[in-house]
C-alpha cells in the first residue's frame, strides 16, 4: 500500500503552507488536500505559493478536491448546485492547471447537499452535466474525477457506495465519461452503515482512491473498531494499486499520530 497525508485535516496546528514539509519530516513522500483556498479561483500568487510549498518540501501531490463552497459553514460541494455551476466550472479549469503543474491525477468532486427548494431531478441533471464537464477537462491531463459518499448531519445525498456508483453509471451512460471513479472513504462508509467488506468485494475495480480513519471518533487507525487492516488487505488482494489517504483527526499532535504505521512504510515503494 502507498500512503499519503491529507494536509487539510492533519498538521492543522501549522499554517497550511508549512504542512507539506511537516508531512515530509514525518516520513511521507505524498500528500493530498481539500481545496486549499477560500475561493474557487484565488489570486495567482496564492496558487504559486501553494505550488512552491509542495516543491520546496519535496512531496508529491496525489489528491486534490475541487472547490466545495464554505465547508466550515456546512457546504459539501457545488456539483449539484445549479446556481453555482459557473463557479464550479471556473474552478475545474484551475484544478486542471494545478494537476498539470504537479502531476496530480486524482480529483475529488464533492456532490453537494440536497437543496430543499430545488427539484431533485434538476439537481441530479446538474450534477451529471458538471461531472461530465470536469471529467472532460481532467481527461486532458490523463486524470480521474472521484466521487465519494459522505457522513455527517448535512443533507448530502450520497451516503453509500451504491449511491455513488449509481451516479458514476449515469454520467457514463448519458455523457460517455469514462474517467470517473469511486473514492472509497472507509470511515464515511462505515459510519453510514455500509458493509465495507462487501463494498470492497463488489466495487474494487471502480475504486480510484481510498481514504481512512477509524471509528468512532475519526482518529488514527487503532483508536476505533473498523478493522482497517482487514479492509486494506482485501483491497491489496483485489489488486488495488492506488493511494491510501490518511484523512483523520489526530487524537494528539499530528506528528505523533503515525506510530501505527512503521516509518519504512510511509514512503512510496
Amino acid at each position: 500500500m502507498r500512503y499519503d497525508v491529507n494536509c487539510s485535516i492533519l498538521f492543522t496546528e501549522l499554517p497550511l503552507l508549512e504542512r507539506p514539509a511537516a508531512a515530509k519530516a514525518a516520513g511521507f513522500d505524498a500528500v493530498e488536500f481539500w481545496w486549499p483556498f477560500a475561493e474557487a479561483v484565488p489570486p495567482a500568487s496564492e496558487v504559486d505559493a501553494f505550488l512552491d510549498a509542495l516543491g520546496d518540501a519535496g512531496v508529491q501531490l496525489v489528491g486534490l478536491n475541487f472547490f466545495a463552497g464554505d465547508m466550515p459553514g456546512g457546504d459539501r460541494g457545488l456539483v449539484s448546485w445549479p446556481s453555482r455551476s459557473a463557479e464550479f466550472r471556473d474552478n475545474v479549469e484551475l484544478v486542471t492547471g494545478i494537476g498539470a503543474a504537479t502531476g496530480c491525477r486524482s480529483f475529488n468532486a464533492l456532490y453537494g447537499n440536497r437543496i430543499a427548494y430545488i427539484d431533485r431531478e434538476v439537481q441530479e441533471e446538474t450534477a451529471v452535466a458538471n461531472l461530465a464537464f470536469a471529467a472532460a477537462a481532467i481527461d486532458r491531463i490523463g486524470g480521474t474525477v472521484l466521487v465519494e459518499a459522505v457522513s455527517g448531519p448535512h443533507p448530502y445525498p450520497l451516503r453509500t457506495a451504491a449511491d455513488v456508483v449509481s451516479v458514476l453509471d449515469r454520467v457514463r451512460a448519458e455523457r460517455g465519461s469514462g474517467n470517473l471513479a469511486f473514492l472509497a472513504d472507509l470511515y464515511h462508509l462505515t459510519v453510514n452503515g455500509d458493509d465495507v467488506a462487501k463494498v470492497l468485494e463488489e466495487h474494487a475495480e471502480r475504486i480510484g482512491h481510498v481514504q481512512i480513519a477509524d471509528a468512532p471518533g475519526r482518529h488514527e487507525p487503532g483508536t476505533g473498531d473498523i478493522g482497517l487492516d482487514g479492509h486494506l488487505s482485501r483491497l491489496d488482494q483485489a489488486g488495488y494499486q492506488g493511494w491510501v489517504g490518511l484523512e483523520y483527526v489526530p487524537s494528539g499532535p499530528s506528528a505523533l499520530s503515525f506510530d501505527w504505521l512503521p516509518r519504512d512504510l510511509r514512503r512510496e515503494h
